[in-house]
């Protein structure tokens, strides 16, 4: 039942120690505006590693060549290692099991794109269909390159938003000619990336259209494959670094590459990269609850010290109250009514001027690893109901001795 006189006595005695009281309220609020803002910044590196990581399949082993660096069986360093299309039959053959999606690839950097009057250089790849999936590309309009297009090398491209807007304009490109280096392409559809325009100024082709039109004959510059996810996240891990192990122990028996040259053969894994950013994200994470925890601890001692002080002061105030008839149960109910208020409002303050500044900093943020720092709702809430039980948890113990003293005692006290 709501007690006004007890709610009274409540601000007057906090009143006649403002400073004591405002310093242990501030304790309280500082703590949780640090865990709001801790918890927050978390939230955004975590959006901002998965966005980063969303620019590909994340499930994604990439492999390409190089110069060799170290002399092998009779051979001296130095040779260009070139992949060829056999090499890509062989892996997938081998592997087929354990690939979900793959695509070779001939890029072409600098390739200068024209339609009409307008012209343009931009990153030129040759691919196989699979590629879009591999790339986490959607279709805007049109289609993206089919195994038709590779079985009978059409001249056909995909191009990406940046592309169109630089050369069509408002224009719609589907259906229209561009020239790549002076070859005829006709554009098929227009793809979007979540990689943002870094990603979204490139020229898709058939791969074997690339071959033939540029005279690669039957060599690629890349191999990329998605491996096929099990339920379990480490046992994908496992199986995704075992896969890219031996897949370039194979391209470097195959092109007689000593086995520890590390420049000639670069296969990447990106699951596995994943596994390392996200444990550094929890790590993070759990460094932050940490540190914001522990400032909050702070304040909650703050507030049982105030307690104690309090009852202190007032020990001859309970003793005439028990005097006169108090239970015990009302004496503790009085101190943890008062320890309670100030952690709940403090605590409130903290986190509703938290949650004030990610609201305003957030959007301000410009960093592609922190993306839209937040706490959600829920977080919140069981933030502020630990910090109520904390609070009456510091209260109780002074509240206790309270109500343990004798009368005689008390009025004893000077």
């Amino acid at each position: 039942m709501f007690n006004i006189e007890r709610w009274q006595e409540i601000f007057e005695t906090l009143s006649k120690n403002k400073l004591r009281t405002f310093l242990t309220g501030l304790s309280v609020a500082s703590g949780i505006f640090i865990l709001v803002i801790l918890l927050g910044f978390s939230s955004g590196i975590e959006n901002g590693v998965t966005s980063e990581f969303q620019q590909d399949a994340t499930n994604k082993i990439y492999v390409r060549t190089r110069r060799t660096t170290k002399g092998y069986k009779g051979l001296n360093p130095g040779r260009n290692i070139n992949l060829k299309d056999e090499d890509f039959t062989s892996v997938t053959g081998k592997y087929d099991d354990q690939l979900e999606y793959r695509s070779a690839g001939y890029s072409v950097w600098g390739g200068q794109v024209v339609y009409k009057n307008q012209t343009g250089n931009y990153r030129v790849q040759g691919v196989l269909p699979d590629n879009q999936f591999i790339e986490n590309s959607d279709i805007g309009t049109g289609r993206y390159i089919n195994q038709s297009d590779v079985n009978e090398s059409k001249k056909v491209a995909v191009i990406g938003p940046k592309v169109k807007l630089d050369l069509f304009k408002d224009e719609d490109p589907i259906g229209k000619d561009i020239a790549v280096f002076g070859i005829n392409f006709k554009v098929v559809g227009v793809y979007y990336d979540p990689g943002g325009e870094r990603e979204e100024g490139s020229v898709f082709l058939p791969l074997t259209t690339v071959q033939t039109s540029f005279n690669a004959g039957d060599r690629i510059r890349d191999m990329a494959f998605t491996v096929k996810m099990s339920k379990n996240f480490d046992e994908a891990v496992e199986l995704s670094k075992n896969l890219s192990q031996s897949i370039e122990a194979d391209i470097k028996e195959k092109h007689i590459i000593a086995p520890n040259d590390l420049a000639a053969v670069r296969v990447d894994n990106t699951l596995e990269e994943a596994q390392k950013i996200y444990s550094l994200v929890d790590t993070i994470k759990a460094v932050f609850w940490f540190i914001g925890i522990g400032t909050i601890i702070a304040g909650i001692v703050g507030v049982g010290n105030i307690m104690i002080i309090i009852v202190k002061e007032r020990t001859k105030e309970i003793g005439i109250r028990k005097a006169l008839g108090a239970v015990p149960m009302s004496i503790v109910g009085m101190i943890l009514q008062e320890a309670i208020f100030v952690t709940m409002f403090s605590g409130l303050f903290g986190l509703v001027a938290g949650l004030g500044v990610l609201e305003l900093v957030g959007p301000q943020i410009d960093s592609p690893f922190i993306k839209f720092p937040q706490v959600d709702f829920t977080t919140a809430i069981t933030t502020v109901f630990i910090l109520v039980i904390a609070g009456a948890a510091a209260g109780f113990i002074p509240a206790y001795r309270a109500a343990k003293i004798k009368p005689i005692i008390a009025l004893r006290d000077e």
